[in-house]
């Protein structure tokens, strides 16, 4: 999940046409694509921007459908596997992994995706089961003003002593939460699957302020004054005037993903991978990384001069990606949701 100052997800999922048909031909008017998309300025992006350049492309119809991955997984469920709702789900890996497992979706076709083969190696995870379409990497991020020796990596939360009470996480609910566990475990024990490490380095923190979405807030405050940041985040909160920065840590980023996944018995299949293949393209990519700030996932895509500030991780650089075992997750959230509440405070 992106954070929520950047795409005010939506509560309601009302679908909203998002390009007028004039002069299009009457058969291409018969096809409409529902696309699930987060809420706010996502939402109107795609209204505005995307989808209208998709229907210039394709001559279909685009129905936007603003939500999250919450709820778009809960409305797969509620149809089932052999009548969903969409065609296509963009979405973060730690749900798509989870609806996959239980036949939503089908083995991409690769022939159907050209722009597959351009895609950096961490956007071809899933082993031909999705592509990751959009990137927002995470690091380090400090007030510059309130913050004397700047971290180098994910151990300073625990080794600077300046940090201490004053270190904002996401919480379990999200992802990214569920992402500083694997990573704390990695740092301190095993791998990503010695949890008990994990737990015990986060029990070590002490006192954290920890939010669902919203960080920013926080930060901006100064109720803390270090926290994992994506890097569009900062950016914007740069934009603004606040004195803030965000590092690439030592062991390795973060990342929000959106992994784009087709439904195995969706109402418009071939509509879905045109416009899947579309968002894997530089013309769907580069309009958003110059609207939010995302790491293109097509290595073709080089980011201009006036862009690399903010966005910063490209090439070589997006080899320090992290990723994760969602399916592991998955599978022990619950038990690991009961033992976060109990020790992070």
């Amino acid at each position: 999940m992106m954070n929520m100052n950047r795409r005010q997800v939506l509560a309601g999922m009302g679908g909203v046409t998002a390009a007028a048909m004039v002069g299009l031909p009457a058969r291409a008017q018969s096809k409409t694509l529902v696309v699930p998309t987060l809420g706010g300025a996502w939402e109107q992006f795609w209204r505005q921007t995307l989808a209208p350049a998709f229907t210039q492309k394709s001559g279909a119809q685009v129905t936007l459908d603003a939500g999250n991955g919450r709820v778009w997984s809960a409305n797969l469920r509620a149809a089932g596997p052999q009548k969903p709702p969409y065609s296509i789900l963009m979405t973060n890996e730690a749900f798509a992994s989870s609806l996959r497992k239980e036949g939503f979706f089908e083995k991409l076709d690769l022939a159907k995706l050209p722009n597959y083969a351009d895609l950096y190696p961490l956007a071809k995870k899933t082993d031909g089961w999705g592509a990751v379409a959009m990137v927002s990497p995470i690091g380090l991020a400090y007030r510059t003003d309130m913050v004397q020796t700047p971290p180098k990596a994910w151990k300073d939360l625990w080794d600077n002593p300046e940090f201490k009470g004053r270190i904002g996480l996401y919480n379990f609910a999200n992802t990214a939460g569920k992402m500083e566990l694997m990573l704390a475990s990695k740092i301190f024990g095993k791998d990503q699957y010695d949890a008990d490490a994990g737990f015990k380095a986060l029990e070590k923190l002490g006192p954290v302020i920890q939010a669902d979405f919203n960080l920013s807030t926080g930060i901006a405050s100064g109720e803390f004054v270090v926290a994992p940041f994506d890097f569009g985040e900062v950016a914007r909160l740069r934009g603004q005037g606040l004195p803030i920065d965000v590092i690439v840590p030592e062991e390795g980023l973060l990342m929000f993903d959106q992994t784009l996944n087709i439904l195995a018995n969706g109402p418009e299949k071939d509509l879905a991978y045109q416009y899947a293949n579309f968002l894997l393209s530089p013309d769907g990519q580069l309009p958003l990384m110059k609207q939010f700030f995302v790491s293109p996932t097509n290595a073709k895509i080089v980011v201009p001069d006036d862009l690399k500030k903010d966005v910063p991780i490209s090439g070589e650089v997006m080899d320090k990606i992290l990723t994760w075992d969602w399916d592991f997750m998955n599978e022990k959230q619950a038990g690991f949701a009961e033992t976060w509440a109990k020790i992070m405070k």
